[in-house]
């Protein structure tokens, strides 16, 4: 049995990997001071296998000495509501935060896996994007504080590697979604949900024809532990190559709920990226790995999953 510890294993991404981790039977350590996470979304685990600690990584931390055989560092504000309203906490998170993780890597000799993010590659000049492509992030822009901190994390983990030792791995996340997600995070697919479901209209920044490509998070986390159990130690895309306008995002969503809702257009948020799709070749040849849950699928379940109460934000 491994023991596997996760940073923001309350978070909506964690949960589902600590629910997985502990199916392939391994023991799982969840580091969550609750910033962003939420307790309900491990409510459900009653395993001794499972404990979790309210910690808060930008301070050095420590866990139990039972040997760590594999850390998973996803812990950081992810949405857009998050890291506005915590531009410095997501900065230190990045840097202090990744660096305290890493140490405790280093010192069980831990395989350690980075959560990073397709936001490095900013509004990209290259499409789709390819690992090998280095980005066009604006760093003093609002979206700077989160962009700028996964990128230095990124840099961070090759650090420890090359000069350390750690066997470590980079996963560039797409946009993922599925149940647990916050219904006011300020992300596409669960502000689309909430307003269908209440039959308000939904929001469309700019003219809708900027791209998103959207992972359901049980193919997203799949392809997490596939790349942790492997030796590769540079960046790896994670993600949906299927591309989608939010347009036609904003169409699967009203067909998946069957509502009423109308279509409404406000100003486009600065620094948003105009197109975001994946080149996955690396993982195909390196994991074995591509995502198997389609859009309207992935929209159905997350339905039946999550409960239309809790994607509407109102109480049961």
């Amino acid at each position: 049995m491994a023991t596997c510890l996760v940073t923001g294993g309350a978070g909506f991404l964690g949960s589902h990997l600590c629910d997985e981790l502990l199916r392939r039977k391994h023991r799982v350590i969840c580091v969550d001071n609750l910033e962003t996470g939420s307790l309900a979304n491990i409510a459900h685990i009653r395993q001794p296998e499972f404990v979790h600690l309210n910690l808060d990584i930008t301070e050095p931390y420590h866990v139990d000495d039972e040997p760590i055989d594999v850390v998973y560092h996803l812990a950081s504000p992810a949405s857009p509501i998050d890291y506005l309203r915590l531009p410095l906490h997501t900065l230190k998170v990045g840097s202090y935060g990744t660096h305290h993780t890493l140490g405790l890597a280093k010192k069980h000799r831990a395989r350690f896996l980075i959560a990073s993010t397709s936001e490095v590659y900013g509004d990209p000049q290259e499409h789709p994007q390819t690992e090998a492509y280095w980005g066009h992030v604006n760093p003093i822009g609002p979206r700077g504080v989160y962009d700028e901190a996964k990128r230095y994390a990124e840099a961070l983990t090759m650090a420890y590697h090359r000069q350390q030792g750690v066997d470590t791995s980079i996963i560039r996340i797409f946009n993922t979604y599925g149940p647990r997600m916050r219904p006011h995070d300020g992300r596409a697919i669960p502000t689309f949900l909430r307003q269908a479901l209440q039959n308000q209209p939904i929001t469309v920044f700019g003219n809708g024809e900027q791209t998103r490509s959207f992972c359901f998070v049980s193919d997203l986390v799949r392809g997490m532990i596939a790349l942790a159990e492997s030796g590769y130690h540079l960046p790896v895309n994670v993600g949906n190559p299927n591309e989608f306008t939010l347009l036609e995002l904003a169409q699967a969503v009203i067909e998946a709920t069957e509502s009423s809702s109308e279509l409404v257009f406000e100003p486009l948020p600065t620094d948003d990226p105009q197109v975001r799709q994946p080149d996955i070749t690396l993982a195909r040849e390196l994991l074995g790995w591509q995502p198997e849950v389609e859009l309207i699928e992935g929209l159905r379940r997350t339905i039946d999953e999550a409960g239309l109460e809790a994607l509407a934000g109102v109480s049961p």
